[in-house]
Parts: C-alpha cells; structure tokens; sequence
C-alpha cells in the first residue's frame, strides 16, 4: 500500500509540471546554451536564455554569456526579445561597455509599432542604471511620454523616478516631462504620475495648479497605492495655495472640546487639554509652524473657508475612498478630512476608520497608532464606539497596548463601568505585561473620572495582597511587574488627594511583611515617607513602621535601602517633639548601619544625610552638645527643600507628545524616517507666484514650444527633438550676435558698437529662420490666441519688441580670469600607506597624440616614513577593449598612459608634481589604473572630464557665427539652468572700497568659472545696451572648441535673463556634429554652472 501511495504521488507530481518550464531549475545546465544562443531558430533561443534566466535565480553568475545574449537583442521574437531585455538589466551594470552596444537597438525599438516592444525597449533603457546612457534615455521618456499607448506612458512615468538618481542636474526637463503627462486622460498614467511627481520634484507644488480639478476628479479611478501618493500631493498643494480651513479641527478643536466638556466634564478631564493638543497638531504638522504661532495662539491669518472651490471639491472628491478596500487609501482620505475638514463633518471618518480595525493585524496596528492621536485630540469622536476598541484574544500585544490607551482616553462617565468589567477580564490574562497595561490603564481612568477612584483603589489593594500572596509561594515571570505597577497606580492615584486615603497607605504599610518583592517594598517605603504626617492614623503607626525598617534594613536590597534612609530622613523633618528622641535614635541606627554598608550608593546617602541632618547623628557622637551648631536652621530649611519638594503632576503627558501627519511612516515608528517632510506652511505657494511672476516671459514660453515640438518627433536621434528647443532658445542668441572680438590688449574695458550694422545679412537670416519655424511647426497645429492659451501665459510680444529695439551691444574685452581647476582624489592617503594622489586636468596638448588627454598629478606623502618608487600603470589594454567609443578609437599605437617621469623617493610631508598623458576609451567611463609604491600596487580609478575631451579653438565673432549658422537644425542643443555664483561676489563688490561695474563682476565670473572647468577658447561676452542698470538681460558669451578626436568643431553659446541682483536664468547651447558628444558635453556645461 506504501509503495502504491509513492508511486502515485509520484505520478501526480510529474504530470503536474508537464507543459510548464518547472524542469529548467532542477538542471538548467544539462544543454549546451552557447550552442542553443547561436542557433537560428527562436525556440533554441528562448529555450537558452530561459536556462540562464533560471540560473540567475538560483545565484549562479552567467555573465561570461553577455555578449551572445546582447547579439539576440535585434530578434523579431517577442518573447525572446523579453527574455534578453531581462537578461541585460541584470548584468547590465557589471558589464557597461557591452551594454552600450545595445542601446541602438532600444532606440529602434522605441519607434517599434508594437507598443509593448515600446515599453520594454523603454523599461530597460531606464534600468540600466549607467550615466553614459541617462542623456539618451532622458530623449526616450520625453518622446514615449507622447506616445499614442497609455501602457507606454505609464513606463515614462516610471522611468522618470530612474532618472532622476543617475541626472539629478536634469530637474527642470523632468518636471517638464511629468507637467505633460499630468494632462494625460489615462488613470493610469496620472497615477504613475503621481509617484514620479513624489520622488522628481515634491516641493514643485506650482506645477499642480492648472492640473488640480483635473487630478481630483481622477482620484477615484487611478491604482489604489497611486491614490494614496497623490492625496497626498493635492492635500499639500491646497495648504500651500490656500491655506487651512478655518473652522477645521486644528483651528476648532480646542472651541469643541471646551463645548462639549460643559455638558459632559469627564470627557476630557482638563478644559485646557483641547487646547494643547491643538498647538501641538499645528507645531507638528506645519513646516516653519513658529511664525504662525503667537505664543499659545494661532495666528489665523493663513486660513480659507470651507467654502473655497478648491478645498470643497478636495474633500468631495476623497469622500467615495473613505470606503475603499484599501486600508491605506482609508487612512489618507481620513487624513485628507481630519486636516481640512470643518470639525461638524468629522464623525464621517470614524466608520470607516472602525471598520478598518477588521483587516490585517498589520493595518489595524497603524490605523490604531493614527486613531491615538485623533482620539487624543477630539475624544468625544471616538467615545460612542469604545467597544470597538475592546481586546481580542488573537491581537498582539502591541495592538492591546494601543487599544488600552484609547480605551483610557476616551473613556466617559456613561462607558467607564462596560470598559471597568473588561479591564477585570483583562487582569485574568496569562500574558502578565498586559495585566500590567490593565493595571496602569485602570489608574489612568482613576485621575480621569475621580467618582471611580474608590472602587478602583478597592480593585488595586486586593490586587496587590493577592499577587504577593502569588510571588510569596511561587516566582512566576511577570507576577512582579504586575504587583509593582500594582503599587504605583495606588501612588499615583494616592496623590491626587492623600488626606481621603489615607486607609490604604495604611493598609499596604502593614502588607510590608508580606511583600518580598524589592522594588514593590521601596514603592511601599517612599509613600509612608512622603505622607508620613497626613492624618490621625499614620503619625501613630510611624515609631513601630521606622522600628521595622531599621531591623530589616541590613536584609534588605539595595533600591529598598535608598528608601528607607529617604523615608527616615521625611519622618524626622516632619516629626512632632514628643517622639523627636525616639527617632532621632532609629536613624541614628541606620545610619551606622548604612555606613557600614558594602554599596557604594548607600554609604553615599548616610553620609549626605548626616551632614544635611546633623542633629541626626547625636547618638552617633555620643554628645548632644555637640550636635548643635549656628547654622542648624539652614540645614533644617535646606532638607525641608529636598526631601519635602511637590513633584508637579504628570497627568497630560500629551503636551510633549510627539506626533507626525497621519498616515506616514513616522506616526507608526514614533520618529522621523527618512523623506519624512511636514505640511508646507500655508499660503507659501502664493509668495513664490509673486516672487517669481516677474521673472517670468519669453523662457517659459519657449520651453512649451519646445515641449510641443518634442511631441512631434518620432525618432530618437533626429533633428526635430531639439530643432524647435535650439531655434527659439537660440534666437536671441542670434540676433545678440556681435561680430567685431579682436583679442586686443588695447581696447577700451568695454566696447560700444552696432550689432545689427555688424552682423549684416546674417540677422536677417536668423529671423527669417525663425520666422519659418514658427510657420512651419506651430501655426499648422494651432492659431496664435490658441497657442498663448495652450501656454497659459499672456503674450511675450512685447518683450520681444523691447529686445529687438535696441541693435546696440557693449562688448566686455576684460579678459583678466582667474582660473581654478578642481583638484579630485585619485588616490586616498587611508588605503595606500600614506600617499595621497589628487588630479586636475590640463589645459595643455599632449605634443604625443591628440587623443591624449594632459592631467596633472599631485603626490604628498602624509605618513611618517619615506615612500619609493612611486609610478603609475594602467589596467586596461589601448585599444583592445569592447564597446569602445568608436570616436575615440585611433591608432593602435597610441599608448594608454604616458608618464613624463616616476617619483625615486618622497619624503614626509614632501609634494612632487608630475605629468600624466591619458588616452581614455570612452568620454564617460572611467580608466582602472595602479599606483604602485613601495613595491605594493593600489588600484584606482581616473574619471573622465568630457570639457577637457576639447581643445581650445581660436576664432573671431565672425567665423563664430558663420560656423555657428552651419551647424543648426540636429546639431544644435540646448538647456536652461541657474547661476547663482555671482551673488556674492556682488555683496563682497557692494561692503569693498573698490567697486566694479556689476554687469562685468557677472561677466567675468561666469567666465572663470566655465574656462576654470573646461578647456575652451572664450570668443567674445557682449550685452545690449538697456536702460536699466540691474538688468542683465542678454548678457551673451561664446567659447569654441574642436574635439580632440575628430577635430570637428564645437561651438557654445550662454545667454542670460533675469536681474543682477537675483539668480540669472541661463540657456546654455552646444552647436556640434557628434550628436551623443555634444549632449553629454552640454549636460557638463550646465553641471559647471549649477
């Protein structure tokens, strides 16, 4: 029968994985893959790079098949295409140069008709997380972010977050990118959306603006976890825009409660409570909340109406997810509701939020850490369903502890006696730590409701004589804390009003000798003491109490010591006359004892007692003359001080409550995580539209015409993706041309001249070029009114006009730049015995080839001890290498490295200079070298500067706007960026003695900066000449070069906008045959101005 019953499994277990690919991971390796790639046949193929695919997942390293996998890239298969794309995303990084070789065919694949070859060709682009390929897949995600498939949009969404770690230099392009697919009608791409707004630009709240109906109305209908990032996103713009409601909880709260607690005192206890939580929800939730605060008060100034358009239909539009399957989505609308919602419409979130507590034991944990803290704050939301809040016996302790701690704060006079017969049920638990919640939590409700105090100290003291009893015969784990916490909620309970019990103080004093527990006898030890002279019964038991203790001290354990020389020390300061002897003879006593004692601690306290006591100590001297002393009355007041003080009640510990936006990962875990960000302070966005509309005009109308002429480009390296970006960003580089920059050491510091009688035909012609542009792309798809409402921005024409009035330009021919080279590190001192190697690249040509790039090196040795022979060898073979830029690619006899000398001998401290001649195999990726010294060898990495990919190239104005006219269309490209580094040099200009024309302090510093950090030739920086002293509008410089590989030109154009006193809004442009070397070197030039 056995057997049967094996083979018949057997049976099953076979047949169960035919027609599946189950049989690959138990020997994936039995085939011949190589043979099985090179076949013709796609099921060789596939069935191949499944093998691989499997051996991938069981940690096998099969990257010696990359370059037959990469070969099968072109395959009109679908599914081995998937299969390679997969593959290569896996090993993609470990083997860059083989990988480039592939990028072609994504690029294809872009413009494939299938739109799922689009998104996988996109898909894998984006992960191959590579800095040579981001500028190309940057060109990808803004052509598939047009795509007529919303599948393929949804990918560029998501490549956008993938961009942004490998091209964070890129924010403005890629908040362009993620405007246009805002305005998307597929759900699900305004959720991919969402998530690349949360991780490109969260603070560009400016952006959601005209998409905020739109986006709202949408909400309903996008993927559950995108719902909950882009509540998110409309909530903070709302506040940012508007400002907080009113009549919400964080304004009304504190009004609320105040109402309520005059119909029902016991609901929250304290009318001030309200209030502190209210400040402390604003002082928690806002960003800079000091300046909307006035001490306790909130300043209202910030706030809007329930009322407002934009707010009401936020709340309308999260309403429907409040019932949403998705407990996450749950919480963000109710955190949507419990931020702006007026305080009347509140009770329409405590449904779903209860219902919540039936999910996941996960998800009710969270909902319950959020439920805390609006129970905290508005209790009478919460306190009709407490029985939603009582324990089941599969929760986990933290979810009990939770539900203890809302049970205890929203607590009432009409639900206190159903939650007091739970708390009894719940103190017959096993799990003795939650008996000890119960315990602190029935004390809480204690100080809450004081009609209940006599019955709950009547539950306390039986608890306590019963759990002694327990620890008496038996050590049960847990028993202690539970009878120790036991005890403390009496003495919390105790000191509310010690008069009225004083019966219980008694009571648990003559437990004492049952009780064997240390930290339960101190406890018992410090309320004697402290109440030692309350009342009529306790003064009579003190002399046989402090008898008791001094005989049991010298058992006693070292926390129950400290506390009877505490409570000798109260009893003494507060003792009547008549028994004064008697006592000053016990303490006596016990102080001899704990002077003697062998802890530290205890000989520390009787000797400070003595000395604060003096008088104390008369039995321990023998002599009670002797005891007295002048500044006896000092000491007396000075131990009244100590031992007598009035601790404050610690009853609302809700005032230091540190709490985080409901929802977020910081309300589960109690601190800050990490991208952790507060609301934004209201009405902030307005600010930034005023500070900002003036600067403002033809850039942002350009940068939508070059969006909308993005959209019409279908392939990747053609001229139409930058045709319109370089033609409108460049004609007022065009028409600011000047044609006269003879290098003259003569000329005047600045120059006057016509440019429009200079330039001659060639301005003619660039407006002609424009003219036709515009013609040709814009006025086909829509009409000139249309086209400005499209851009959401009034007419730039006047502008236009005020730039075109004047002809007239000032040439700066200052050309004294200060130039600084970036040292790096190529070597650092902590892993090579000492010596530290920094680099800098040269501005000089290497006389051996011009594919060799001049670096400086700077050895110092910072060790102690001498270092020898000291050179440097390169790790890799010229000219040998995969996938190597094939325009770097010279003579096979040009060496890799050339050195012009090696170090014999450093001595300490000692620096030395030497040459190195470098022949880099791609502009990007970086050249393995050794530093040998000392006979050891230190491996490093050299990598490359593309600005020094360049030689300079001297020209005049006019052959630079000659060439410049040549290279248009696809070989223009163009960025815009931000220079702020003039700021203050203009502030150090303003406090010197000397001062500086303001217009060429600009001039020159962007110059140093850019000829400091490139090897260009500067052919001329020239501005119109305006009116205005502080604009530096127009503000033009040129820089040519030639590439060392290919000696083909490469021309670069910098023109600037905006004020002199604020940050300059620059178009940098880069005119050049080689496509991929001119985006990459543009994408330098704008790194080195940011």
């Amino acid at each position: 029968m056995f057997g049967l019953q094996a083979s018949g499994a057997a049976a099953s277990w076979v047949v169960g994985r035919m027609g599946t690919d189950a049989h690959l991971y138990d020997d994936p390796d039995d085939a011949s893959i190589p043979t099985l790639l090179d076949s013709r046949f796609d099921a060789d193929k596939l069935d191949a790079l499944k093998r691989l695919l499997a051996l991938i997942a069981q940690g096998v390293d099969v990257a010696h098949f990359f370059p037959q996998v990469v070969k099968n890239v072109a395959s009109q298969s679908l599914e081995v295409k998937k299969l390679v794309y997969l593959y290569l995303l896996h090993y993609a990084e470990k083997r860059q140069n083989e990988a480039l070789l592939s990028i072609n065919i994504f690029q294809k694949d872009l413009s494939d008709i299938n739109p799922l070859v689009r998104a996988w060709a996109l898909r894998t682009m984006a992960g191959i997380r590579l800095h040579v390929v981001a500028p190309l897949v940057l060109v990808a995600v803004k052509k598939c972010a047009r795509d007529p498939s919303a599948y393929v949009r949804k990918c560029a969404a998501y490549a956008l977050c993938k961009l942004h770690d490998l091209l964070p230099d890129e924010t403005t392009s890629l908040e362009d990118t993620v405007d246009v697919l805002f305005s998307d009608n597929s759900p699900g791409v305004v959720g991919a959306t969402a998530v690349a707004f949360n991780s490109v630009c969260p603070n560009c709240l400016p952006l959601i603006s005209k998409h905020f109906q739109r986006l709202c109305e949408t909400l309903p209908d996008i993927e559950e976890w995108a719902q909950i990032l882009l509540i998110d996103i409309i909530l903070r713009y709302v506040i940012a825009r508007h400002g907080l409601v009113k009549d919400s909880s964080i304004f009304a709260s504190n009004l609320t409660l105040k109402s309520q607690g005059s119909g029902d005192s016991a609901l929250i206890g304290n009318e001030t409570c309200g209030t502190t939580s209210t400040i402390t929800l604003f002082r928690h939730y806002i960003e800079e909340y000091s300046e909307c605060l006035e001490g306790d008060i909130i300043n209202c100034s910030s706030v809007t109406s329930s009322t407002n358009n934009d707010v009401a239909l936020l709340l309308k539009c999260t309403s429907p997810l409040l019932w949403s399957r998705n407990s996450g989505v749950i919480l963000a609308a109710a955190s949507v509701h419990w931020i702006m919602a007026p305080v009347d419409q509140l009770n329409r979130v405590v449904g779903p939020i209860l219902f919540t507590l039936r999910s996941s034991p996960d998800a009710t944990y969270v909902m319950l850490g959020n439920i805390l803290v609006f129970a905290k704050t508005a209790p009478q939301l919460f306190a009709p369903f407490y029985e939603d809040f009582f324990i089941c016996t599969s929760d986990p302790y933290q979810t009990k502890a939770l539900k203890l701690e809302i049970l205890t704060t929203i607590a009432t006079e009409s639900s206190i006696p159903a939650i007091f017969e739970e708390f009894q049920d719940y103190i017959k638990e096993p799990d003795r730590r939650f008996v000890a919640d119960t315990v602190a939590a029935i004390a809480l409700c204690a100080q809450k409701l004081p009609s209940i105090t006599t019955s709950c100290l009547g539950g306390l003291l039986a608890l306590v004589f019963y759990e002694s009893s327990i620890s008496d015969s038996a050590n049960f784990d847990g028993e202690a804390a539970v009878l120790v916490q036991a005890i403390l909620s009496i003495k919390a309970i105790v000191r509310t009003d010690p008069a009225s019990h004083e019966k219980v103080i008694v009571r648990l004093v003559h437990s004492l000798d049952k009780i064997k527990e240390p930290a339960a006898r101190s406890l018992i030890i410090w309320i004697f003491g402290e109440y030692s002279s309350i009342g009529n019964i306790i003064p009579k038991i003190t002399p046989a109490v402090l008898k008791y203790l001094a005989w049991s001290f010298a058992a006693e354990m070292l926390e129950t010591k400290l506390q009877i020389l505490n409570a000798a020390a109260k009893v003494i300061i507060h003792s009547p006359e008549e028994h004064l002897e008697e006592f000053k003879k016990i303490m006596a006593h016990v102080i001899k004892l704990a002077t003697c004692d062998l802890s530290y601690d205890v000989r520390d306290r009787a000797r400070f007692i003595s000395r604060l006591l003096p008088y104390s100590t008369t039995y321990l001297n023998g002599n009670n003359s002797s005891c007295q002393s002048h500044n006896e009355d000092m000491f007396k007041e000075l131990a009244n001080h100590i031992f007598d003080g009035k601790m404050p009640s610690t009853f609302h510990p809700t005032n230091n409550y540190r709490i985080y936006l409901p929802g977020s990962l910081s309300q589960v875990i109690l601190h800050a995580a990490p991208g952790y960000a507060p609301l934004p302070k209201p009405q902030s966005m307005e600010l930034i539209h005023k500070t900002m509309e003036p600067t403002r005009g033809v850039g942002n109308s350009s940068e939508s015409i070059n969006s909308d002429a993005e959209s019409g480009s279908s392939t990747y390296d053609g001229g139409s993706v930058y045709d319109s970006e370089s033609e409108v960003d460049g004609s007022s580089d065009r028409n600011a041309a000047d044609s006269n920059t003879k290098d003259n050491q003569e000329d005047p510091l600045v120059h006057v001249y016509d440019a429009s009688v200079d330039q001659g035909q060639t301005a003619r012609d660039v407006e002609d070029n424009f003219a036709s542009l515009i013609t040709t792309d814009l006025t086909e798809l829509m009409s000139k009114s249309a086209l400005e409402t499209w851009l959401d921005e009034a007419p730039a024409e006047p502008v236009q006009v005020s730039t075109q009035a004047s002809s007239a330009r000032v040439s700066f021919t200052n050309r004294s730049f200060e130039r600084k080279p970036k040292l790096h590190m190529l070597l650092d001192p902590s892993n090579s015995n000492g010596l530290s190697v920094l680099y800098a690249f040269s501005s000089e040509v290497s006389p051996v080839s011009r594919l060799l790039v001049c670096v400086d090196l700077l050895f110092e040795n910072v060790s102690t001890n001498q270092l020898a022979d000291i050179t440097i060898k390169s790790e890799e073979a010229s000219g040998s290498e995969d996938g190597l830029d094939q325009t770097l690619q010279g003579s096979a006899s040009v060496p890799t490295i050339v050195l012009d000398k090696e170090i014999q001998l450093l001595a300490p401290e000692q620096t030395e200079k030497m040459v190195l001649q470098v022949h880099f195999h791609h502009h990007l990726l970086p050249l393995k070298l050794s530093v040998l010294c000392n006979g050891k060898r230190h491996p490093a990495k050299l990598h490359p500067d593309i600005a020094y990919f360049v030689r300079p190239l001297p020209m005049d104005l006019n052959a630079f706007l000659c060439k410049e006219n040549q290279l248009r269309g696809m070989f223009e490209y163009a960025r815009r960026c931000t220079f702020k580094d003039h700021l203050q040099k203009l502030e150090h200009n303003d406090d010197s003695e000397e001062h500086t024309d303001k217009n060429l302090l600009i001039a020159q510093s962007l110059a140093s900066k850019i000829l400091s950090n490139a090897n260009f030739h500067l052919v001329s920086m020239d501005m119109p000449v305006t009116f205005s002293i502080e604009d530096a509008s127009g503000l033009c410089w040129r820089f040519s070069s030639e590439i060392l590989s290919t000696s083909n030109p490469c021309l670069i154009t910098i023109l600037a906008e905006g004020h002199i006193s604020e940050p300059l809004d620059l178009t940098a442009k880069v005119n050049s045959e080689d496509t991929a070397f001119g985006l990459n070197l543009l994408n330098r030039v704008v790194a080195i101005i940011e």
